[in-house]
This record gives C-alpha cells, sequence and structure tokens, in this order.
C-alpha cells in the first residue's frame, strides 16, 4: 500500500498501532473521515516507530480527527537529518497542518 502526499510517495496509510519498522524516515499522521484523508502532522525521526508510540503531539492528533488515525511513513536511509527535515518542511509548506509547527 501507498499514498502520494505532496511529492513523495508513502508506505502505508496504517493503523498507529500497526508493525511499523523503527528505521530512518519522515512520518505523516491522517485521518480518515467519510472515506477522505486528511493530513494531521508530519515529521521527522531516525526512528519512527518509536517515535510515533511516545509523540508528545498525540493528544493533538486525537483532537483534531473525529475518524481513524493512520500513520504513513517516507523511509530515509541514505538521509541524514538534515535531509529528513527538508522533506517534512516542503510537505508542512505545500499543506495545512493542524498539529505542529515548524
Amino acid at each position: 500500500m501507498s499514498i502520494k502526499i505532496g511529492d513523495y510517495t508513502f508506505d502505508g496509510p496504517y493503523t498507529l498501532n500497526s508493525s511499523l519498522k523503527d528505521r530512518s524516515g519522515v512520518y505523516a499522521i491522517i485521518c480518515r473521515e467519510n472515506r477522505k484523508y486528511y493530513l494531521i502532522d508530519v515529521g521527522e525521526s531516525a526512528g519512527v516507530k518509536t517515535r510515533i508510540e511516545t509523540h508528545d503531539r498525540k493528544s493533538c492528533w486525537e483532537r483534531k480527527c473525529q475518524g481513524v488515525l493512520f500513520v504513513a511513513i517516507y523511509y530515509t536511509p541514505n538521509l541524514q537529518q538534515l535531509g529528513r527535515k527538508a522533506v517534512e518542511q516542503k510537505i508542512r509548506n505545500q499543506y495545512c497542518i493542524p498539529c505542529g509547527e515548524r
């Protein structure tokens, strides 16, 4: 499964408690309401599974989503943190994202 977000093809969407890989990447938190998907948050991490499981903005995700929360991952094995942040910022600039600011 995959989903296009901006110029990037992400793996997913998966439920938040699915078996994600703890690898480096950019993650997108997505809400599905009435068969439509909405981008709630985007971020980057060297270990996306751990980051999502312990994320400090989970309460924002839950407040902003009246449907079901999902996550999509753009794994970036060849990018360091600056490269992942650039991808995150490019997506943030393209969408109105209600949780988190960069």
